[in-house]
């Protein structure tokens, strides 16, 4: 079945695939056509506070606008990242913005949060019906805030949504947004993330804070970045965002597209942050690896290199559901010590 609509489904332009994709399952959703109930395997975990039924996550961007929510859980997902959402709605960058490099298993985004705004979400997740699943809501900025002004905008996602997710991710690394990776300097993430933790401490219910990570910081800050991080006292980090990098054996003729690639061409890259972040800080500090994972022996490479639990996006796309399943119930070991 996925194979045909598969092959169907990539005659069309990507973004008009992906949200007939989307506006699909929503009416299967509220038909009842989908399962809320998570696939429970030998690797449940506990994770930042939260019991994860299985390793297996959707990765921020899929669903931006809160369609499915916990019917992921239907695809064997154990948990699902919604966003990334803005305190306002904004209609993006300019079309066309996704690209599919079929020949390369990836593909090259420069979409820049189109999103329905956090009072849409929040009404979204009213409608939460949870059975064991795990939902987490990337947040973002939006694009017309100044970057002195970015805490705002990240207090005002946590405070609309606090009562409903799971957890939340900070979005500071999508290349898509101007500046917004700039929030990533030692010494502003430093006082971003000061202010955010503090405000996060002081909602009435505690929600674990990850930070999603770039994967193009030089080597002089990346060191930096992870002392920040971890002197805030963040629950986790997220590895990696997108990359503005371009190997040399991408064969797609999209490969010049500006934005982020994702898929099979970055997962080396996501890899190695993924065994340097859980070399610096050993067991102390939750990690989900993303970026890439499209087979069996990929996710178990991401979990032997030291991640607790791994994201999908682009292998979803590509491989469909029977590749979240065979992750969901081969995945029960423990990480790097």
């Amino acid at each position: 079945m996925f194979s045909i609509a598969k092959k169907l489904l990539f005659k069309l332009e990507p973004e008009k695939a992906h949200n007939l994709t989307l506006n699909s399952l929503g009416l299967a959703s509220k038909l009842g056509l989908l399962s809320n109930k998570p696939l429970f395997s030998d690797g449940q975990i506990e994770l930042a506070g939260l019991n994860f039924p299985n390793r297996i996550g959707l990765a921020g961007g899929m669903d931006k606008n809160g369609i499915l929510l916990d019917d992921w859980a239907h695809f064997g997902f154990g948990f699902a990242e919604i966003g990334t959402v803005t305190p306002k709605a904004q209609s993006g960058n300019p079309k066309p913005r996704m690209f599919r490099l079929v020949e390369d298993e990836a593909i090259v985004n420069r979409m820049g949060f189109n999103n329905k705004g956090i009072d849409h979400l929040a009404s979204r997740f009213k409608k939460r019906k949870p059975a064991g699943f795990i939902l987490g809501a990337n947040l973002g900025k939006n694009k017309t805030t100044q970057n002195n002004l970015a805490e705002a905008d990240y207090c005002l996602g946590m405070d609309r949504l606090f009562p409903y997710a799971d957890y939340f991710t900070l979005n500071i690394s999508s290349p898509n947004t101007p500046g917004l990776r700039d929030l990533q300097h030692p010494e502003r993430v430093k006082t971003l993330l000061s202010a955010l933790i503090g405000y996060r401490n002081d909602l009435p219910l505690r929600r674990p804070i990850f930070v999603k990570i770039d994967p193009d910081l030089t080597d002089l800050d990346f060191i930096p970045v992870l002392e920040a991080l971890g002197k805030a006292k963040i629950d986790g980090i997220i590895a990696t965002n997108t990359t503005l990098g371009r190997p040399d054996n991408l064969k797609s003729r999209y490969a010049v597209e500006n934005g982020g690639l994702s898929g099979a061409p970055l997962f080396e890259k996501s890899l190695g942050r993924v065994e340097k972040i859980r070399s610096f800080y050993g067991r102390t500090m939750a990690l989900i690896g993303v970026g890439g994972i499209d087979s069996l022996e990929r996710g178990q490479a991401m979990i032997e290199a030291g991640a607790d639990a791994i994201q999908i996006y682009t292998g979803f796309v590509f491989k469909g559901p029977a590749l979240i399943h065979q992750l969901a119930l081969s995945l029960p070991m423990h990480g790097k010590e």
